[in-house]
């Protein structure tokens, strides 16, 4: 490993040179450390302005190593390289690291803002060996001085930081200031061309200094799973709670009462997919009806679960219409598949993902995610109101038999599955992991022996091809298969359904890596929002998830998964899976309006799908043609994220417990 320091000047061209050059000087003072996870080595560096006047620009630090096929972790932002040899489409963009010509969207180097990540932490993993190093996210002022921003400590906000990395000349690096470069993707229909430098500068005016630290890992690793090693460390010590809100009963009350009063339409059993509150204090339904991930069973259950926490039967009663309208009408009798939307009005596979894809069908997605909800609700029928919907268990049946037949000769689910022959035609993606939890609550409640033969080998395969190489992409169906966030829910209540099939220790060991591999999406720290209304009221960004590579906003389906995350910690004392628990149940008892109006838009109870803790996504403006950092609307698959998290195993846990808040 080697530092190297250059620096770009506010008006010059895009280069970085020798920061000599700039009339800086820096001094590295080692301090011990052996470069392990729990002892990495401590540099302590000290830049000088030696100029007569002010110097303005960004600081690169960059530390070399020697290439041999590097695969990059820069969490929430590079996975490996972001699949960079896959084949590239520019209808849905997302960054991608590829030696050779640069040509969006991928290119041999990268640069961005520090909250971009996840963690302020980057790393390399090749030939059996990790390297990497953490260093803050942005400095604070402190007594006139310019430091780092540390957890607990206080100050006035004054720049980001930056991290960058390169497989075309081998290294990882951190900046003063900060650029997003070559570009910046707000979202993967929205990249921008790099920009002059400008509210990005660091500033050191003459003679000024700035000490700075940054600890360098450098240990043996069996596999990339280290990465994980390492991601737990820097959240111990960059960790902040999120801020204190709503009471949990509170909060189901808002979310589920909002959703019940404004977005139910009685007429056509379905919730609407987007609520707006015009000006004129009118409801605007956009319908978007699909039977899941934006909608449907994702919506009906967690209301279901919800309407049994309130005793609210009104409540309970529309979120079983809504389930027996899609029990009724929604099967492909060609196929035996439910379609997933209602469109022209008539079923069929055009949900609003539709083209986005590259072949028309059933995805597993929707399907098995679908399938999977449908179960949740008969288990939940039959276990609080000793109620059995034998017309659900008759669909149930029907559509597991379909889907197991569907697997290909390396026990992975379809992405596309044909909506006339019912047969997969196209494969390569994580996705599939909701038909593996499918049919394992399937498996579970019906105690099918032979289906779950079958499942033991596809988890073996989603294990060893996605998870344990940090590899998980393909889940959402509108990022052309870029890494995400969201196949691994599957994943994680998948493995939870087979260790309490079979008991073995190995299924626990499973679903710690899938935890870890979504805690590399979840903020540690609140980072310091600049764009109102999030910043205004002091929104956390820990315990919230980005959503991929491709829309790098926090979203709220992470929350599904904590009934998962407190039965590990149920069968495995560890405090690290505990804390992220607290860090997740409390995010989301504050991303609601509390009170009318209090995001800036909408009724109590109203939540939003998209928080825009950076750049990433700042597309809603005010009526002032300013940014917003949060969509104006209510849109309950978000609610009813924050609903299934809070309305299960967790509502018994911590509903009383004084120290989630």
């Amino acid at each position: 490993m080697k530092f190297e320091f250059t620096a770009r000047k506010r008006g010059d061209a895009e280069e970085y040179f020798p920061i000599k050059e700039h009339g800086l000087m820096v001094g590295i003072q080692e301090k011990g450390g052996n470069g392990t996870p729990d002892n990495p080595i401590l540099f302590q560096i000290k830049i000088t302005n030696t100029n007569q006047a002010g110097w303005y620009g960004v600081i690169h630090c960059s530390m070399s190593f020697e290439k041999k096929k590097p695969l990059f972790f820069l969490p929430g932002f590079m996975y490996g390289t972001n699949r960079g040899d896959a084949p590239m489409s520019r209808f849905r963009e997302f960054p991608h690291l590829r030696e050779g010509e640069n040509r969006r969207p991928a290119s041999g180097w990268w640069m961005v803002r520090g909250d971009h990540l996840s963690h302020p932490v980057a790393m390399v993993f090749q030939n059996g060996r990790l390297f990497g190093f953490s260093a803050s996210p942005y400095f604070i002022k402190q007594q006139e001085k310019k430091v780092q921003w540390a957890a607990g400590e206080d100050g006035e906000f004054i720049q980001y930081s930056g991290f960058t990395c390169s497989i075309q000349d081998g290294y990882i690096g951190y900046t003063l200031g900060y650029e997003n470069a070559p570009w910046l993707f707000v979202q993967s229909q929205d990249v921008r061309e790099r920009l002059p430098l400008a509210e990005n500068c660091f500033e050191l005016s003459a003679g000024e200094s700035v000490f700075f630290s940054i600890k360098v890992y450098d240990f043996a690793a069996e596999d990339e799973r280290a990465v994980h090693q390492v991601i737990e460390k820097v959240y111990q010590e960059y960790h902040e709670k999120p801020r204190k809100a709503a009471q949990i009963d509170e909060t189901i009350n808002d979310l589920a009462g909002a959703i019940s009063e404004y977005a139910w339409i009685e007429k056509e059993k379905l919730y609407a997919g987007i609520v707006y509150l015009h000006s004129d204090q009118t409801i605007e339904h956009v319908k978007i009806p699909s039977i899941a991930w934006t909608n449907g069973l994702v919506v009906a259950i967690p209301m279901l679960m919800s309407a049994f926490r309130l005793g609210n039967s009104l409540m309970r009663n529309q979120a079983l219409a809504c389930i027996q309208h899609i029990v009724d009408h929604s099967l492909n009798l060609r196929t035996n598949l439910p379609y997933e939307a209602y469109c022209e009005a008539q079923w069929n596979n055009r949900g609003w993902w539709y083209d986005y894809l590259h072949n028309p069908g059933h995805t597993s997605y929707v399907t098995g995610q679908a399938l999977y909800f449908l179960l949740k609700a008969y288990d939940f029928e039959k276990n609080h109101y000793n109620v059995e919907h034998n017309d659900w268990v008759a669909f149930i049946k029907k559509v597991a038999a379909a889907l197991e037949k569907t697997k290909n000769a390396e026990d992975e689910y379809p992405y596309i599955i044909s909506e006339n022959s019912g047969i997969g035609i196209e494969y390569d993606s994580f996705c599939g992991a909701w038909i593996l939890a499918a049919l394992a609550y399937y498996c579970y409640l019906f105690h099918d022996k032979e289906m779950f033969k079958g499942l033991i080998k596809s988890e073996e395969h989603y294990y060893d091809a996605f998870v344990k190489k940090l590899q998980c992409y393909g889940g959402p169906l509108d990022t052309e298969k870029a890494i995400d966030s969201e196949g691994i829910l599957a994943y994680i209540r998948a493995v939870r359904l087979l260790h309490m099939i079979t008991g073995r220790d190995m299924y626990l060991n499973h679903l710690r890596d899938a935890l870890c591999y979504e805690f590399s999406f979840k903020f540690c720290y609140n980072s310091p929002v600049k764009v109102p209304p999030l910043s205004r009221i002091g929104w956390s960004s820990c315990g919230g998830s980005i959503t991929s590579v491709a829309n790098p906003h926090i979203h709220p389906m992470s929350s599904t998964v904590t009934d998962e995350m407190l039965y590990y910690i149920r069968h495995r004392r560890d405090a690290y899976i505990e804390s992220r628990l607290k860090d997740v149940i409390g995010w989301g008892l504050q991303c609601h309006n509390r009170f009318d109006g209090e995001f800036d838009y909408g009724l109590k109870g109203w939540m939003s799908e998209r928080f825009c803790h950076c750049e990433g996504l700042l597309a809603q403006k005010y009526s002032d043609g300013s940014f917003a950092s949060t969509w104006f609307a209510l849109m309950p698959w978000a609610g009813s994220s924050i609903l299934e998290g809070l309305t299960g195993d967790c509502w018994e846990e911590f509903r009383a417990r004084t120290d989630i808040l």
